[in-house]
């Protein structure tokens, strides 16, 4: 009992997979119909293969999903010899049999259902339906009866479309004939060995496969998407950011552009303590390219009016002694006469003195020099 409880579990398994591999087919999907042809014989009180006469069929079947299907059949036994002691029936055919059968895959069942067609499958059958005896005038009038089924399908498919198969089944008159003192009951008595082979053709397309889904994998995939949603949220964030940073410079480059130039005249505030002014030998005449010097002095001076120049004027040494004291003095009058009058300076706020022969450089050139001294009364 375990074991078949156990089975069960395990087939049910199954049908939950298969059912979550496929789509829900439509109701003209997944139809066949085919043709059958073989023997038939009585499973006892008859020889075996003495007995056997043709037998012809022809079903039309719907598989409902993976697993299971139904269809409907006719078989027609040949009427080739006498049976059940009798001689020929008057008809071609000298038994019918119309019934419907249920149809278990059981590679599907217990395999799984593959997307990709197999190439051999196994069906286990069972049916219903009525039977009809056709008897000659010595056996008494025809004969209805209440039959059943049971069987294998080995099914070779050839491809999607056609299916070649061996169908052998034990098929039971359950009523003895259809007489009334025959009990209803499955009796190897009244039992025939059906052997058919056939051929199948499908239509309407097959299952379609999908894949099933795996929560995991949607968990994982939601976990990517609200990343990229927050990524999304912090980059909108910044480039808001960035917009109102850019919107703000081009406001002040704007004003920039509208503002009217100013032209600003800088004037130092400071000056080296001391300039010199170079003079050519024997000469106090201020040259051209020394007189941008006064002229730095005359500014820092007019800029800042309590401010004094010492000036001290020099000689070189060759020469005659006398002559290069006076040339010291001169030199030093020079510049003090030149801030007096081309720049306007004050002559009480420059002092103007000869000091005779320089030997400050030891080029003798750069001795014929008046060195001036820029003092702040206030420090």
């Amino acid at each position: 009992m375990k074991k078949t409880i156990l089975a069960g579990v395990a087939a049910l398994g199954a049908l939950s997979a298969a059912a979550q591999a496929v789509e829900q087919p439509k109701f003209f999907d997944n139809w066949s119909i085919g043709l059958d042809g073989g023997v038939t014989t009585p499973m006892n009180h008859h020889p075996f293969f003495g007995s056997m006469r043709g037998l012809a069929g022809l079903h039309v079947d719907k598989q409902i999903t993976p697993v299971f299907g139904m269809g409907v059949e006719g078989q027609f036994g040949v009427n080739t010899s006498s049976w059940h002691g009798f001689t020929r029936s008057t008809t071609a055919f000298d038994n019918s049999y119309i019934g419907v059968y249920g149809t278990v895959d059981l590679f599907n069942l217990f395999g799984g259902y593959q997307c990709d067609l197999r190439p051999f499958t196994i069906d286990a059958v069972a049916g219903a339906g009525w039977g009809h005896l056709y008897l000659n005038e010595e056996a008494g009038p025809d004969v209805n009866y209440f039959g059943t089924k049971v069987g294998l399908n080995f099914n070779f498919n050839v491809s999607k479309v056609v299916t070649l198969a061996l169908k052998p089944s034990i098929n039971w008159n359950m009523n003895g004939g259809g007489a009334k003192q025959s009990a209803t009951a499955y009796n190897i008595n009244r039992a025939t060995f059906n052997l058919m082979a056939g051929v199948t053709f499908h239509f309407g397309g097959g299952f379609d496969c999908v894949r099933p889904y795996n929560q995991g994998e949607i968990d994982a995939l939601n976990g990517q998407i609200n990343a990229l949603r927050g990524d999304l949220e912090l980059t909108a964030a910044e480039n808001a950011a960035i917009a109102t940073r850019a919107a703000a410079l081009q406001n002040e480059l704007n004003a920039c552009r509208s503002r009217k130039p100013e032209v600003v005249k800088e004037v130092s505030n400071q000056l080296n303590s001391v300039r010199f002014v170079f003079f050519r030998v024997g000469s106090s005449k201020i040259t051209a390219d020394q007189m941008p010097n006064v002229e730095m002095i005359a500014d820092y001076m007019k800029n800042h009016p309590a401010s004094k120049v010492v000036i001290k004027g020099y000689a070189s040494p060759e020469g005659n002694l006398d002559f290069n004291i006076r040339l010291a003095q001169n030199r030093a009058e020079s510049v003090r006469n030149t801030l007096i009058k081309r720049f306007k300076i004050a002559g009480d706020r420059i002092t103007a003195q000869g000091e005779g022969i320089g030997n400050m450089f030891e080029e003798d050139s750069w001795n014929r020099v008046s060195i001036c001294t820029l003092e702040e009364t206030g420090k």
